[in-house]
């Protein structure tokens, strides 16, 4: 069969450097992909010979968004290698820093990444505001942004764009693409809300900064413990922190929920989004505590989209392997046996589809050998999708109550089939369930600290480390993106090797050694592409999975040498 290659490069309103490369039949529909990931991680060396407390400060840099998550995970496997327990207190904060985290880091990618995947900006310049505002009660009591009057002021604030010839932010996309299935009705409550998420994403960065000091990067996080007292024992900080995680959590209810019950509706019948994901596997881990011994998300493994049979996590299982990625050693390892070699083999002079839809002399990955600085984990040898998806199915097929409850209320009011989750629509839906439990569970993790502020007041853990002996340590938990594990080994009182293994890694790694795909590629076969010219199907899939290509890759040279010029066509191949 004849197949003619797209290249959609970058993948933009991501946070790192993405290409896709799919191969297409006579009819458009995708018979091969390939993910690659093009600046090199290289965080795991600089962090060997330093004082192990350095690590969660060193490793936060790993990305500007997911911050908190990366410097947590640092202090935490450092505190696992030398079995220090931090006091509930500490516990607790961290749960409420994660809590602000998940809740902006949700919001963010829904509205100002996402969104635009699924919202026709120019559609919405046609819309009649007062039926706006009317349907916007379809989706909930107590609408957010959506009066008539509201609605005819962001109108006329995309019409100014538009009326300079230009549309700002909205810019070269692909409005008017054909799987665009929001009424113009709907694509201006939803645009409405997308501008009203940028007032709100501020509110839940400072939820982070109360007890972080500063967001992105917060600072108070330490080995055995936190270092925030001052702020925990000040009620009008706490007060604070109160006012402003309800007020996001009345956005995430009233506007996040509500467009993604309109969004469940309208493209209910879409196959790009509804079609089943290439990857059935899923694997999540416990997080987000909210009291002494109880957590909100839970710990499993579910295999070829099994939901009556949730398997624990065995540790020793977890391997990467780099057969498809610029390293040198290719073998699978498990992470404290990781290495971190690069091997850069190049790109290849290949014919590709070009802006006009007619083929071209292009550059290309080399798709028999190595084409990606990820590379490909793997669990007991099997691809894995981690990500909220995985963390909700986890939950509800182990009959976690909290979960089950915001599941099942989303699927009544859709009149979607459980099946549905196990797709891209699903994928979104599930980064707003998520946010949901948050803000229905959350607030027992603030008072279960107030309550306990009262009698203990300890913040941080005693801890020595012995220079003469050896530590290995992990941290495991998930993220915003998802599973996200760190591994460390102390040998002479400083790092001897670490490994950070994050979800992006997971979902966008290449094939391995066996021929299977990781979930991106996967994802994309069989996907039918309307207009090659204008791949808006494969940035919505891409997109599903909050890529963040930063943490999966990074590059530093520490004699400020110069690695690589990259030059990047603003026209050919790009994307909104």
């Amino acid at each position: 069969m004849a197949t003619k290659r797209v290249i959609v490069d970058p993948i933009t309103r991501i946070e790192g450097h993405l290409r896709i490369e799919v191969e297409v039949d006579e009819n458009n529909v995708i018979q091969n992909a390939f993910s690659s990931a093009t600046l090199w991680r290289g965080l795991e060396t600089i962090v060997k010979n330093r004082d192990p407390r350095d690590a969660g400060f060193l490793m936060q840099r790993i990305c500007g968004v997911c911050t908190f998550s990366h410097y947590r995970a640092g202090i935490e496997a450092v505190e696992d290698a030398l079995g220090i327990v931090p006091p509930l207190n500490a516990k607790l904060t961290r749960s409420l820093m994660n809590q602000a985290l998940f809740m902006h880091d949700h919001v963010i990618h829904f509205y100002h990444l996402h969104g635009l995947d699924w919202v026709d900006v120019v559609s919405a310049l046609s819309a009649d505001p007062a039926k706006a505002a009317k349907e916007a009660f379809q989706y909930t009591k107590y609408p957010i942004a959506t009066g008539e009057n509201d609605l005819i002021q962001v109108k006329d604030r995309v019409k100014a764009f538009v009326d300079k010839g230009e549309l700002g932010p909205f810019a070269n996309a692909y409005w008017g693409h054909g799987t665009f299935n929001f009424t113009p009705e709907q694509n201006l409550i939803a645009l409405s809300h997308y501008l009203k998420a940028l007032e709100v994403q501020r509110t839940a960065a400072q939820l982070m900064a109360l007890f972080g000091g500063k967001q992105p990067h917060p600072q108070s996080l330490t080995v055995g413990g936190v270092t925030c007292v001052m702020d925990l024992l000040d009620p009008s900080r706490m007060g604070e922190y109160l006012t402003k995680y309800k007020e996001v959590s009345n956005f995430i209810k009233n506007a996040y929920y509500a467009d993604i019950k309109m969004a469940a509706k309208a493209y209910a019948g879409e196959k790009s989004v509804t079609e089943k994901a290439g990857t059935m596997n899923f694997m999540s881990h416990q997080e987000m505590q909210l009291n002494r011994t109880e957590y909100l998300f839970d710990t499993g493994i579910i295999m070829n989209g099994d939901l009556s049979n949730v398997l624990p996590i065995n540790e020793d299982l977890i391997t990467e392997e780099a057969t498809h990625a610029w390293y040198a050693d290719n073998e699978p390892l498990h992470p404290y046996n990781g290495k971190t070699n690069p091997n850069y083999t190049g790109l290849q002079d290949k014919m590709t589809i070009g802006p006009d839809g007619t083929e071209i002399p292009s550059k290309s990955i080399d798709d028999k050998g190595k084409y990606t600085w990820m590379k490909s984990p793997r669990y007991d040898g099997q691809p894995m999708e981690v990500g909220p998806l995985a963390s909700v199915l986890v939950s509800y097929a182990k009959g976690n109550k909290r979960v089950v409850k915001v599941v099942d209320e989303f699927l009544k009011e859709t009149g979607l089939p459980t099946a549905a989750l196990f797709t891209t629509l699903g994928r979104t839906a599930a980064r707003c369930l998520q946010a949901m439990a948050i803000i229905d569970n959350g607030l027992e993790t603030f008072t279960t600290l107030i309550e306990n502020l009262k009698v203990d007041q300890d913040t941080c853990a005693p801890y020595k480390i012995d220079k003469n002996k050896e530590y290995k340590g992990r941290f495991i938990g998930d993220v915003p993106r998802g599973m996200l594990s760190h591994w460390i080994r102390i040998k002479n009182g400083v790092v001897e090797n670490y490994q950070a293994v994050v979800p992006s890694t997971w979902n966008a790694g290449p094939e391995d050694a066996k021929g299977q795909k990781g979930p991106y590629e996967s994802n994309l076969i069989g996907l039918k592409v309307e207009d090659i010219s204008k791949p808006l199907e494969i940035i919505r899939v891409i997109h599903s999975f909050d890529p963040c290509i930063a943490c999966a890759v990074h590059v530093m040279d520490q004699k400020g040498n110069n690695l690589g010029v990259y030059k990047v066509d603003p026209v050919y191949g790009t994307s909104c």
